[in-house]
């Protein structure tokens, strides 16, 4: 294929941790806002050149976000759509957005996702068969198992994956543990602020804040202290995950701008990175969280590529199971999956995390002289995603 798909630039909200975090009264809709409005600015692109608007959003009532998002960044000509692949969602506007280019019906859209968990609202509906109302119902993705529950992803991604992968309470501990070190590390060292764009955050006493460094990742976290935590579960023998080797419960949105190469070389534009290709998988739902390595290994054999030509990785810590699973099963270097942390340390906003992981893993891969990049996750319903990035 002659046409490319290339992200020319991106931005995100710095991540904050949910119900008691920076974001807490910030909706979904202002962080989507934020990123997407900043992530155009830094393209210098005309927004009358933006085609259309993918946003993912999940669990946050339906609507089109997307829509709504184009509109307040004075986008006011392109349309939108709302994704929702669940934990996915964020790397499946991408996707689609990547696959409108590449078949030349759009020349310039943005892809991104916006996730607030503080003020997602709660769902309900009529129970069939009653005339009463179920006020916390959960849209399923799979009809829900005692093995895999639709309402407890701790069952359903982060044990069955465990016992599956068969790891230990210490794999997935040491994991978490250096997911904090790396994130703080990252931090530190200025990483992330290239891909952060800086928010005004209103507080309930009415000071105003300016939101710009991820909240989540925590300094005084040692693997002692999450050897303390008990397990989620305590009745089921063996259960051993915890919070501390599960993701956050997160908010924050991010966005990127994706257009065909011929525009970006017309525009001067540097590539922040090209779009190679992507795929996305099935498998049952008790085996989500191993849903990850088939996609990761479907994405790369549409490249041409194998899993030795890949610089590094992102995996999602949905649960530090699934990056540990991955690592194991596909054989990869440690030192190149997660180099500046993921769910367990910097936060899971679950629409926003795959458009977040493609930002950060092009970002990085720039500062190592480039290279072929795979950002890759689970998502609910036993789903699995990847795309393949190369940063020229």
């Amino acid at each position: 294929m002659s046409r490319e798909a290339v992200i020319v630039a991106g931005a995100r909200t710095a991540i904050g941790t949910a119900f008691k975090g920076t974001l807490v009264d910030t909706d979904a809709f202002e962080l989507g806002t934020a990123a997407v409005a900043e992530a155009v600015r830094r393209s210098g692109l005309e927004p009358e050149l933006v085609d259309d608007v993918v946003i993912g959003e999940s669990l946050y009532g339906g609507g089109a976000i997307a829509r709504y998002v184009a509109i307040e960044a004075g986008l006011v000509n392109a349309p939108g759509i709302a994704h929702n692949r669940h934990c996915a969602s964020g790397l499946s506007s991408v996707q689609t957005a990547s696959a409108s280019v590449l078949a030349g019906m759009d020349r310039v859209v943005i892809a991104g996702g916006a996730q607030s968990s503080s003020t997602s609202p709660k769902a309900s509906r009529r129970i069939p068969g009653t005339d009463e109302w179920d006020e916390r119902w959960l849209a399923p993705s799979h009809r829900g198992t005692p093995d895999a529950p639709i309402d407890d992803m701790g069952i359903t991604v982060g044990w069955n994956t465990a016992v599956r992968a068969k790891l230990t309470r210490a794999d997935m501990d040491e994991w978490a543990l250096r997911s904090h070190e790396r994130a703080i590390a990252g931090i530190d060292a200025g990483s992330f602020a290239d891909e952060i764009v800086p928010i005004q955050v209103t507080r309930r006493d009415g000071s105003t804040v300016t939101f710009a460094v991820d909240e989540h990742p925590r300094r005084t976290t040692t693997l002692e202290k999450l050897a303390s935590l008990k397990p989620l579960h305590p009745e089921i023998e063996g259960f051993s995950i915890t919070a501390g080797n599960a993701s956050g419960v997160n908010d924050a949105a991010a966005a990127v701008v994706i257009t065909d190469g011929d525009l970006a070389r017309e525009r001067g534009l540097r590539p922040l990175a090209v779009v190679r290709s992507w795929a996305s998988v099935g498998v049952p739902p008790v085996e989500t969280g191993l849903a990850p390595s088939p996609a990761i290994r479907k994405a790369l054999g549409r490249a041409g590529l194998a899993v030795g030509d890949v610089k590094l990785w992102e995996i999602n810590e949905a649960f530090a199971s699934v990056a540990v699973a991955a690592t194991r099963e596909l054989g990869l270097d440690e030192d190149t999956v997660n180099v500046l942390g993921s769910g367990c340390s910097l936060g899971h906003p679950i629409a926003t995390t795959g458009t977040r992981m493609i930002l950060t893993l092009a970002h990085e891969l720039r500062r190592r002289g480039g290279g072929i990049g795979v950002a890759a996750m689970c998502a609910g319903g036993g789903m699995g995603s990847a795309v393949v990035i190369e940063v020229p």
